[in-house]
């Protein structure tokens, strides 16, 4: 979940409202949001912060006009906002050349007129800006966001392509130009910047955006142009007119960034709520959008089947007005059915029970009545699970400590850290298709590898080292329709300075006699033939004639592997098997 920092003080004015930290932490509850911590300003310490947990998918809370306005509107001080776009008799265009298709293919922009800016606003613009690129934007992969000072520009703009060498501005908070190609060897040393450097430098070509007399904008996603910068000026407050663009692989995502800042700065403007529309050319196909979209679109539900989710008794219009708190107006078509209106800030709103939680959240989860289900069946626990629970307890009392390890692994750790060989079993694992590390390349077909992990991490505490896992491993089978399926497995490991091979065999016989398998029907077969163990250290474990696992001493050089220094026993059986 983001978290959204915001100065106590310029909260409470902006809701006409005080509140003591105990009442707008019940506040937060009630609206469906936390208030995580509070802490003292890091450059000014008498400013007291509000850090404030918000869902991932609420993009109009990122900043603090966002959510004053939503508890305002909450609270019943305000009502919802209509926004709107208006068409000029002169309209900016900016147009987008063929060379963007291989790049970055889309472009939305928008125009703010009269926006007051002050130190506070220019932060919050900053602070919103930060945090759609690092959530929606997904650190500028999906979407890239310019702010610019309109009166510096020369419209109509053109977004186009061009090779790095052919590409030369000032970049923001420079003091010299820079070739493209020059730029990106530039910030590799920037800590803030470097990070989104490999996003287009593999490409031939960069995209960037200009005016009319040649100036660049920005060259999206890595940084903007010096000359357009939003600037005070050393100025308490400053009037001036924002452009702002979004370049994009995703037009969906392009779409929802541009709405969410025009609707979230657009209090500031001269026109509350209003924005000036923009047109964006497409060169290739010939096609004209006008934006922002600003768009608001309508749903409805039904009273009836709302209550019976929520599990309430809410009249039509006690259920509007409940609507209407949480910013989606909504108005009685019958008394049956409320037509709700999903404006531009509610893009997380995609479907019907999208609009039920909102209910549900106006209405207060802590006033709906806890009651059983009204349902034909009795539930109870999954077999599997309730005798694995059973089990935990049970090795926990008999001195070992329970890991949870990834699910997640390297093929070295399945192959040659325990001594297998690669050609026969990396074959038999459930791969990842495109991994993102090395360590997390394939699912785990064992539980041992990861246990060793633990103690090689935690090789400084005192002997002996007693752990379990009871967890999951992939195995691949073709009868199944994902071509692979789950076992339950139970493994242990020692780590002393003797092997203690005793203690691993005696917490088997715990395990089985707990099973209530009886002394005659599991017993143990030397297993020479696998590597991972000792060699004469190694045995099978039976049940009824049925192999379902493996213990014995671990051969030293998997130890050594998994740079222990001391000896180690190990157990592995298949739950599933025995039950």
């Amino acid at each position: 979940m983001p978290t959204v920092n915001v100065a106590r003080d310029l909260l409470f004015e902006r809701l006409n409202r005080k509140y003591t930290e105990e009442e707008f932490d019940h506040l937060c509850f009630q609206f469906g949001v936390e208030l995580d911590e509070v802490s003292a300003d890091e450059k000014d310490p008498t400013i007291t912060i509000y850090k404030i947990d918000i869902p991932a998918n609420r993009y109009d809370l990122l900043c603090v006009e966002g959510i004053s306005r939503a508890l305002s509107i909450f609270l019943g001080d305000i009502k919802p906002p209509l926004y709107k776009a208006v068409k000029p008799a002169a309209v900016i265009q900016t147009i987008v050349k063929p060379s963007t298709q291989s790049v970055r293919p889309f472009i939305v922009t928008g125009i703010l007129r009269g926006v007051r800016v002050t130190k506070n606003i220019y932060n919050s613009i900053i602070d919103l800006q930060e945090k759609l690129h690092h959530n929606i934007c997904r650190k500028r992969t999906f979407v890239a966001i310019g702010v610019h000072d309109l009166s510096k520009l020369t419209p109509p703009f053109t977004y186009s392509a061009d090779p790095p060498t052919a590409i030369k501005f000032k970049p923001l908070n420079q003091t010299k130009e820079f070739r493209a190609d020059e730029l990106m060897e530039f910030y590799q040393a920037d800590n803030h910047l470097k990070h989104y450097l490999h996003i287009i430098k593999d490409f031939p070509i960069y995209p960037i955006i200009r005016d009319s007399t040649g100036v660049v904008l920005s060259m999206p996603p890595i940084i903007n142009g010096d000359r357009t910068k939003v600037d005070l000026e050393g100025k308490e407050e400053k009037t001036m007119d924002l452009f702002f663009e979004a370049t994009a692989t995703d037009i969906t995502k392009a779409n929802i960034v541009m709405d969410t800042l025009i609707t979230m700065l657009s209090e500031h403007s001269s026109t509350k709520f209003e924005a000036e529309a923009t047109e964006v050319v497409y060169e290739h196909s010939g096609e004209t959008v006008l934006l922002p979209g600003l768009s608001t679109r309508s749903q409805e539900i039904d009273v009836k089947e709302t209550n019976s989710v929520v599990g309430i008794q809410l009249k039509a219009e006690e259920m509007s007005t409940s609507l209407t708190r949480m910013g989606l107006k909504s108005t009685v078509k019958n008394k049956g059915t409320i037509s709700v209106e999903v404006p531009p800030t509610r893009h997380d709103v995609i479907h019907v029970c999208d609009i039920v939680e909102d209910v549900a959240i106006a209405y207060g989860y802590d006033n709906i009545v806890a009651e059983l289900p009204r349902t034909p069946t009795v539930a109870k626990q999954f077999p599997l699970n309730k005798i694995t629970d059973l089990l935990r307890e049970n090795v926990a009392q008999s001195g070992f400590t329970e890991a949870l390890t990834f699910s997640l692994c390297s093929v070295e750790d399945e192959c040659e850290k325990i001594r297998q060989k690669r050609a026969e079993v990396e074959k038999k694992l459930a791969k990842i298709s495109n991994p993102k590390t090395l360590e997390f390349q394939t699912c785990r077909r064992t539980l041992i590898p990861g246990l060793l992990k633990t103690i090689q991490a935690n090789k400084k505490m005192p002997l002996p080292l007693k752990l379990f896992e009871i967890s999951d491993v992939v195995i691949i089978d073709e009868k199944e329709e994902v071509g692979a399926r789950n076992e339950r497995h139970l493994a242990a490991v020692f780590y002393n300075k003797n092997p203690g091979f005793e203690t691993i065999h005696g917490l088997l016989d715990r395990i089985m006699a707990l099973l209530e398998v009886g002394e005659k029907d599991y017993g143990l077969e030397a297993c020479d033939g696998n590597p991972t163990y000792f060699e004469g250290r190694g045995a099978e474990i039976k049940v009824k004639g049925k192999v379902i696992g493996t213990l014995g001493v671990l051969h030293p050089e998997v130890c050594e592997k998994f740079e222990l220094v001391n000896p180690c026993s190990a157990l592995e059986i298949n739950l599933e098997q025995i039950l």
